[in-house]
């Protein structure tokens, strides 16, 4: 594990495996690098670089009391990308970082080659005018600050658990809890805020290059009615739904996702070196 040093001080954790075109894999709201460990075997053996960065305040990196709007985080983003001088890119984005990893695609000056969001609607999280899926923030957002304030780890295992399309093992929940909870309560704050609150839908224009798609049917998070919406507003997508699949793709399905992460990675890396 390294250190990389991004805006402000702050410092993110950064693991790598294997050379190659370099894949970078963000985990989603409370979650660190441990989620892609299949993924990241299965990369690496493909002959990709595979490297997982924890976003600020979540696994291993640095846990400030502020910084964590979408737009700050995809500069953290950036800033690693920078640092390592990593080109073209896969950029690989679960749920949260989904948003985060739009935000890093519409802001990049060229290092990112294709991008993969992974149960994410990237551009809202909630109900407006102009994406009417899912719940509206005004009634999600209160609910989730309170169960944080007044029951952190149960209302941690109650959404780790419930975004699953069957029931996880309990193996598997104790695993996700002692991820999640390497998150404090004020970086959860600011994240449920930032993932609730963000709109970039302006931002649709500004993300030309290729994307991959892949979602749960059965996602009770972000819609997958959202996701197909997305797909036809952006230039170049491919949607990918997987039948009886939740939240966490890597997770409950990832012989779907990898087989399809590893098609779009080298299709990338063709189209990059043409």
């Amino acid at each position: 594990m390294d250190l990389i040093g991004v805006g402000s001080g702050v410092r993110l954790a950064v693991h790598e495996l294997g050379e190659g075109p370099p894949v970078v894999l963000v985990a989603g709201f409370g979650l660190d690098h441990s989620v892609w460990d299949r993924q990241v075997r299965v990369l690496a053996d493909a002959g990709f670089r595979a490297i997982c960065v924890d976003q600020r305040g979540h696994g291993h990196s640095d846990k400030p009391r502020h910084g964590y709007d979408v737009p700050q985080l995809a500069r953290d983003l950036l800033d690693v990308i920078e640092t390592l001088d990593l080109d073209g890119v896969t950029l690989v984005g679960h749920s949260f970082a989904g948003q985060v990893g739009f935000k890093a695609a519409a802001l990049d000056s060229g290092r990112i080659a294709g991008l993969v969001l992974v149960g994410s609607n990237a551009v809202r999280a909630s109900r407006s005018a102009d994406f009417p899926f899912g719940a509206p923030a005004s009634e999600v957002l209160p609910r989730l600050l309170d169960a944080e304030n007044a029951d952190r780890l149960g209302s941690r295992r109650t959404n780790l658990a419930g975004a699953f399309a069957q029931p996880p093992t309990e193996s598997t929940i104790e695993w996700l809890m002692r991820v999640s909870l390497q998150m404090p309560s004020w970086a959860a704050i600011e994240c449920y805020r930032s993932m609730l609150e963000s709109d970039q839908i302006d931002a649709l224009a500004d993300v030309r290059l290729p994307v991959l798609q892949v979602v749960g049917r059965a996602d009770p998070v972000h819609s997958a009615r959202g996701a197909a919406w997305l797909s036809e507003q952006l230039t170049r997508s491919r949607l990918v739904t997987i039948e009886g699949c939740g939240h966490y793709p890597m997770l409950e399905e990832p012989d779907a996702l990898e087989r399809e992460l590893l098609a779009f990675a080298q299709a990338v890396g063709c189209e990059r070196s043409a």
